[in-house]
């Protein structure tokens, strides 16, 4: 499970360019501040390998490693 948070992030889109696996788009709405917040669209793809959160300069990622049943 992927979480972007919406209050923190300032849409870099470091995540979206650094992810091996291409989890991240850019979503096509736009939030309170103006800004298009990456999406996990991929999320099946996601290896919880944990460098979109690692990259993020604001914190906003959070990966969970435990598989939801």
């Amino acid at each position: 499970m992927i979480t972007v948070n919406k209050n923190l992030c300032k849409g870099c889109n470091i995540c979206t360019e650094f992810c091996p696996q291409k989890v991240y788009e850019q979503s096509e709405k736009l939030n309170k501040k103006g800004i298009r917040l990456p999406i996990p669209k991929n999320e099946e793809k996601c290896k919880k390998c944990g460098l979109c959160a690692l990259m993020c300069p604001d914190q906003a990622i959070k990966v969970d490693e435990k598989d939801e049943d």
